[in-house]
Order: C-alpha cells, then structure tokens, then sequence
C-alpha cells in the first residue's frame, strides 16, 4: 500500500515563483516546476534527507503577486492542491512601486487582506498547517536610494505578519533581522542583487531559516 504523501505548498510572489514552469503545456518537464528558489532548495534537501516521510512539494508563486493577487487565485492554485502545509511569503509587492510612484497597499488593507485570506483558508483546508513566512528587503541594488522609504513600508506588512501568525496560530518564520545581520558581515549585493530579490545566497538563507523554524512542524532533525 502506498504511504501518503505529506503536501507542502509554498505560494508567494516572485522570491518563491523563481521562474518556475507554470502552462499546463510544460508540466511534463518536472525539472522546472519548483522553480530555483527557496522552496527548490528546501526541497532539495528535505527530499534527499527523509525520503521515508514523502514529502510532496508543490510552488505556486507567481512574479509580481501582492496580498490580494494570492487570494483571489486561491481557487485555482491552493485549494485544489489540499495541502497538509501551506506556506506564505508575500508583501514586498504590496510597498512603494518605485521611487517616482510610492503607491504601497496601504497596511490597514493589507491585515484586512491577508486576515481573509487566512480565515478562508481555515474554513476550507481546516487541517492544513499554516507556515507565514516574514517580508523583508535589503539595503542593496536600486533599494539604496529609497531604501528608507521600502524598509518602514515592508516592516509595517511584517508586523502584520506575526501578528495574523498569532491570531491564528500559524508557524511564524522570521527573515527581516537575519538578513540584517548577514548584510553587516557581507555586502548587501551578495545576498540580494537588487534588494528585494535574494542571489542563491540569500535563497539559500531563507532555505535555513525555514526548514529551522519548521523542523518541529515536519519531525525532522
């Protein structure tokens, strides 16, 4: 008998898509739909470390998402999926557009947003395990000139963040103060070309961080 297969999600904008194939016509070359982000690399290592736990990853980021984007396609790229977990990194999208056109989702829609979308998500996967992983951006690339002005918007989503991860009770997966403290040792530019999306090394930071907070939620080492 075939054991089941433990879903893990991971949605997002594009620091998760990572250029994945999404058209129904690629889905036959399976070494591009997780894309190379992150969630490649968690499931890269994840799935050659505990292949008796059959882990069954699965990314529907996609390019340019903010909050409202992730919830209106929710139908189509998360329900149908049924994931025992699902995990969410988005905001960065949602702050200032570019230095001549701040027009950020304000934060009070934002929470309003993302509390919807997870109150759903509760009526609908009651079972699923929620991971929200925190926004975060960098003092790095065409972000220096602006950098201010993105930071205090994307803290403001991040804030919202761990507070919605408490009010329902969801794994909070913290990325703001790591990068900090990695980009005070190295150059900004080595973990994040432009300061918002990370190099490999910046995914492969937020592949530690994550599979660190969720190690207890997936019983692994």
């Amino acid at each position: 008998m075939e054991q089941k297969k433990t879903v893990i999600l991971f949605t997002g904008d594009s620091i998760t898509d990572g250029n994945r194939y999404k058209k129904k016509s690629q889905e036959w070359d399976l070494n591009h739909q997780m894309g190379h982000s992150y969630a490649y690399i968690v499931n890269g290592i994840l799935g050659s470390m505990y292949p008796e736990k059959h882990f069954w990853f699965r990314n529907r980021g996609v390019s340019g998402n903010r909050i409202i984007d992730l919830y209106s396609r929710a139908e189509t790229d998360l329900y149908p999926l049924q994931p025992d977990i699902l995990s969410i990194l988005v905001g960065v999208n949602d702050g200032p557009i570019d230095k001549n056109n701040y027009e950020p989702t304000p934060q009070e829609k934002y929470e309003t947003i993302y509390r919807l979308f997870l109150r759903e998500i509760r009526e609908r996967l009651p079972e699923c395990r929620l991971i929200l992983m925190e926004p975060f951006v960098c003092n790095a690339g065409h972000l220096k000139e602006e950098f201010g002005v993105w930071h205090d918007c994307v803290a403001g989503y991040a804030r919202t963040v761990k507070k919605l991860s408490g009010e329902f009770g969801t794994l909070f997966v913290p990325l703001q103060e790591e990068f900090d403290r990695r980009c005070r040792e190295t150059e900004p530019e080595y973990w994040s070309w432009d300061g918002v999306h990370p190099t490999e090394n910046g995914h492969g930071l937020i592949a530690l961080q994550w599979m660190k907070y969720a190690k207890e939620m997936l019983d692994i080492r």
